[in-house]
């Protein structure tokens, strides 16, 4: 999670500057970077069923070269207009908004990595498009978290591409997957606790109204949720002591159209899909509302602030749903986080 300040427009600027340093340092401490997790991965089972894989391993691992070749090009040359060839999706706009923040900055770190080796792959059992591959990679460079990918191939004749990436949570647990391979689920799957589509709406719910959500029981706890808690109410309790007027919500909308699934060795899904949300913040009619991290100013750019300021973020997030009868509740294992627009209001 980023850095979060804001800066007054007003005559006391000798004490903005030292509120929003104030604002930097407690909020540095519950910023998250990508964790070093020794992720549980679940256990492959055979489905005992003489089917056929829509793709061999040596296919996926060629098309995940293609699409890893691609991605990693225009990164290099900070040039998004590349990627619309082997990315699409949700990663789209994040890895979009992420090479405009790594070209205002020159910082790397800026930049999701994505490694090129593969810890385990699931192959879709299919016959029709569009169709799914869902690929955690080894950690990183650096040992932070696998990814899951999920590449998609929307007609038999176009590419395979990256339409989601999620960063796995420290010590997630993840569901078995048959090394059959596995059938695709659909956004109304039935049988489970809720269906995918359900879910990813009242994790949205639970993202915006925390504990007072109605469904706020059927959810594990998970560190997207702990992190987007715990920087807003930091960034509430800096202000308030300070005596400054500040508001802030952040309205969390689930993508229906932009939902993926694939069915685990128990039962359940594993269901990767969008949430949009927009995080308004406020301040008095004579301060400025200012971009938040570098990554907001990159964003921002040279536009003119006012007292309110809008950050729109692409949440992509990975859901167990476990079966109806597991008596299991549904728990995130990733997500990725990412701000793709910054607008004054």
């Amino acid at each position: 999670m980023s850095r979060h300040a804001f800066t007054r427009c007003s005559a006391k600027k000798t004490a903005a500057a030292v509120l929003s340093m104030c604002l930097l340092g407690s909020v540095a401490a519950c910023s998250e970077p990508l964790p070093t997790v020794q992720t549980r991965m679940g256990q492959l089972t055979s489905n005992t069923q003489n089917v056929e894989t829509a793709v061999t391993e040596d296919q996926e691992k060629t098309i995940r070269s293609r699409i890893l070749e691609v991605v990693n090009e225009a990164t290099a040359d900070h040039d998004a207009s590349k990627l619309a060839s082997r990315v699409t999706g949700p990663e789209l706009d994040v890895r979009t908004s992420e090479i405009a923040v790594y070209t205002a900055t020159g910082n790397a770190s800026d930049i999701t990595e994505l490694p090129a080796d593969a810890s385990q792959v699931n192959l879709p059992i299919t016959t029709t498009w569009p169709r799914s591959i869902f690929t955690f990679t080894t950690t990183t460079s650096d040992q932070q978290s696998q990814r899951l990918l999920v590449m998609t191939q929307d007609s038999p004749h176009s590419n395979y591409k990256l339409w989601g990436v999620c960063p796995l949570f420290q010590n997630a647990s993840m569901p078995a997957f048959s090394v059959d391979g596995s059938q695709l689920g659909e956004a109304d799957d039935s049988g489970l606790v809720a269906t995918p589509k359900d879910a990813l709406a009242q994790y949205a719910d639970v993202l915006q109204n925390r504990d007072s959500s109605q469904y706020a029981a059927q959810f594990e706890d998970d560190q997207l949720r702990d992190s987007v808690k715990s920087v807003a109410d930091k960034i509430q309790a800096t202000f308030n002591s300070s005596g400054v007027t500040f508001s802030q919500e952040e309205v969390f909308s689930p993508d229906d159209a932009q939902i993926e699934v694939m069915r685990t060795a128990d039962g359940g899904d594993l269901v990767v899909g969008r949430i949009n949300s927009v995080w308004t913040r406020r301040l008095d009619s004579n301060r400025q509302a200012l971009p938040a991290s570098d990554a907001e100013r990159a964003l921002f750019g040279g536009a003119t602030a006012t007292s309110t300021i809008q950050v729109t973020y692409v949440n992509t997030v990975a859901l167990y749903v476990p079966p109806a009868d597991s008596g299991q509740q549904i728990r995130a294992v990733g997500a990725q986080r990412q701000p793709i627009q910054v607008a004054a209001v």
